[in-house]
């Protein structure tokens, strides 16, 4: 059976050796890259197109044609190789088959078919405008596997936009050598329009889905993402690229030039009509004996890298993106089965000839039918996806190094203070309402590009709003205390220090552990001269550190001062805080990363609402992080709202301590 996707969706491949079909109705340019694991292309050298249409097992046409055949040979690819971008161009405006923009043309159909010419999957490229160049598949290697992915991705820029955004160099000169490679042939004659009742043309231009979920990521989806996101947005730094343009919600495709004759299975005057996509021919049977792979079996540190460390991240990041797109493809399926059943039924009342005889119940009870068959082939999908996460989360977690894992890891119980410092900390974790037990790593790359705010409020988590304010503040706090513990195990001993300001003394039972421990560079500030102190001091901190850096002299710096990057955390923000305190902690916010001073605020938005709109770029400069589980972290890529949970210590645990002491201990 073959499977129809929508943008953002991927399906397994069960075969190394494809054929790509491609059906435009108007002449286009076919073209293929290779790239990394990011999608980044070396050079003009790995990309496949009708002037060097044979590369590394991928060949593509000679010329631009509205038909098209492409051959892959995956097991041929360099290893180096994890992405195979199938692309679309139109030539250019050239007599009267030019085209300027895809929106003008109908809806290109990409079919991918194994070597005995059986159906794998395919894909209509709807949603498309002003865009002359789309990517429209990536053939990907996922755990050893490949898998395809829909993409869909429109450039309004063209070819050279499409090359640029692969990392290629001089894509525009780039583009116009490609598209000089191609001679459209002369223009199609146009046969006279048929006329097709509006219902039957309608049906026959709206897209159909199964809803092979994949996220991704993404837009996001990236979403876009969304994009993935992807997503790295929002707080997550994802590494898939974001798949642009809104998701398929249905509706007809535009489309000009010459009218698609009626389909051959519609009655001429009310009868059965056929609903099987107007350019797909029958599949061919798989032979019975070559069945279907099983998904590979899941294996940790299965990803590009140097080290088993960079792996395990860009495994972990390769899983939030796989998880981005299979949540967005599966709502954008449902969407689109519920727009396509909106669409029926009002079809249905529209039709005199429906309201005799009961064939209006009928026909409702139809459209129905195949709405209820699509959500649950999107959730058979899904369920499908989800388990295969599921399997590689249970067998990546536990091999997670200290500075990814858990608190509850066991990792930690032999935890010794670093020689080098990670590529990234774990802050905590994220999570979709699709399944909100599987759990991704929220995974930060090291050294921080922007400060971490604990936000104390309510927010719109309906778990702090059973709680009463007093226990709010305490657990925010309790998170704050966690973050730096884990910042200070991260760092090789004397390469991280930390201040705290707590002005009016309220923290002190939840800052016990960092004072007991002597991992501080000074008693906690209190009172508003404490709090002036501090800020100076790292103020001044940072202007020497600039002044130095944009001077171009680093060793004119004083012989005295800590090369340690500083950690500033502020509890009960804006407790004992004048106007020139405040301005002072913008500052750090701002220019203070860019040197290696950091913030970390404990605070409620709302508790400084007297400053007004004055402090809105102070908490838009901060990466908001809930000391309850919250659905507050945007992604941009695939339109995703992510749960966020918090690091939680096992109750009772004195693994907190324990690394503190460890720390402590480092650097006497």
């Amino acid at each position: 059976m073959t499977a129809e996707l929508v943008r953002g969706q991927n399906h397994p491949l069960p075969d190394t050796r494809l054929e790509i079909r491609v059906s435009a109705g108007h002449p286009v340019l076919a073209g293929a890259t290779l790239g990394d694991e990011q999608g980044r292309v070396p050079g003009a050298e790995w990309i496949a197109h009708p002037g060097a249409p044979s590369l590394h097992g991928v060949a593509v046409p000679g010329e631009a044609a509205a038909e098209h055949r492409l051959t892959v040979d995956l097991e041929a690819v360099p290893g180096a190789v994890h992405r195979v971008s199938v692309l679309l161009a139109l030539p250019g405006a050239r007599g009267a088959a030019g085209a300027a923009r895809f929106g003008a043309v109908a809806a290109p159909h990409v079919v991918v078919a194994g070597h005995d010419g059986s159906e794998i999957a395919s894909y209509t490229i709807t949603g498309l405008d002003s865009e002359s160049a789309v990517v429209a598949l990536e053939l990907y290697r996922r755990q050893g596997a490949w898998k395809v992915r829909a993409m869909g991705q429109g450039y309004d820029g063209g070819l050279a936009a499409l090359l640029g955004d692969q990392g290629l160099e001089r894509p525009a000169d780039l583009a116009a050598a490609i598209l000089e490679t191609v001679a459209p042939g002369p223009a199609p004659v146009a046969a006279p329009p048929q006329r097709v009742p509006e219902a039957e043309r309608v049906r026959h231009t709206a897209p159909v889905t199964s809803a092979d979920a994949a996220a991704g990521p993404p837009a996001p989806v990236t979403p876009s993402p969304v994009t993935p996101a992807p997503v790295t947005p929002t707080p997550v730094a994802g590494t898939g690229a974001p798949v642009t343009g809104a998701p398929v919600t249905g509706g007809p495709t535009p489309a000009t030039g010459t009218p698609a004759p009626a389909p051959s299975g519609a009655a001429p005057s009310g009868g059965p009509i056929d609903y099987s996509h107007p350019r797909r021919r029958a599949a061919t049977p798989a032979p019975a004996s070559e069945p279907r792979q099983a998904p590979p079996a899941p294996v940790a540190g299965d990803a590009s890298g140097w080290s088993m460390d960079e792996r395990l991240y860009n495994q972990v990041w390769g899983m939030f993106e796989d998880l981005a797109r299979t949540a967005a493809a599966y709502r954008s399926a449902c969407e689109f089965a519920e727009s396509r059943l909106d669409r029926e039924l009002d079809e249905t009342l529209s039709d005199y000839r429906s309201r005799v005889g009961g064939a209006n119940d009928s026909a409702r009870a139809a459209a129905r039918a195949r709405h209820d068959e699509l959500v649950e082939r999107a959730q058979a999908v899904l369920d499908r996806d989800l388990a295969q996460l599921a399997a590689e989360s249970a067998v990546v977690e536990p091999a997670l190094p200290a500075a990814f894992a858990r608190w509850d890891n066991p990792v930690w119980h032999a935890y010794r203070v670093p020689a080098e410092e990670p590529m990234a900390v774990r802050l905590g974790d994220l999570h979709l309402p699709e399944r909100s037990e599987l759990r991704i790593p929220m995974l930060v790359r090291l050294p921080l590009e922007r400060g971490l705010w604990v936000d104390s409020g309510r927010g719109r988590s309906e778990a702090a709003g059973l709680l009463d304010e007093v226990e709010l503040r305490r657990l925010a706090l309790d998170s704050a205390v966690a973050h730096t513990a884990r910042l200070l195990a991260a760092h090789p001993a004397g390469q991280f220090a930390v201040h705290v300001v707590d002005a009016a003394g309220a923290g002190a039972a939840a800052l016990a552990p960092l004072v007991e421990s002597g991992v501080l560079a000074a008693p906690p500030a209190r009172g508003a001269a404490g709090v002036s102190a501090v800020l100076e001091q790292l103020t001044e901190r940072v202007d020497l550190l600039q002044m130095a850096l944009r001077g171009g002299a680093a060793d004119a710096l004083p012989p005295g001062l800590d090369g340690a990057r500083q950690l500033l955390l502020v509890h009960d923000f804006p407790h004992g805080f004048d106007d020139r305190a405040v301005t002072r902690l913008r500052y750090l916010a701002d220019e203070g990363p860019s040197v290696g001073v950091h913030l970390l605020m404990v605070a409620d938005r709302q508790d400084a609402s007297a400053y007004g709109p004055l402090l809105d770029p102070l908490w838009r400069s901060l990466l908001r992080l809930t000391p309850v589980p919250d659905d507050h972290l945007a992604d941009p890529w695939v339109g995703h709202a992510w749960s966020y949970e918090p690091p939680i210590l096992p109750p009772g645990s004195a693994v907190l301590r324990q690394v503190l002491a460890q720390v402590a201990g480092a650097r006497r």
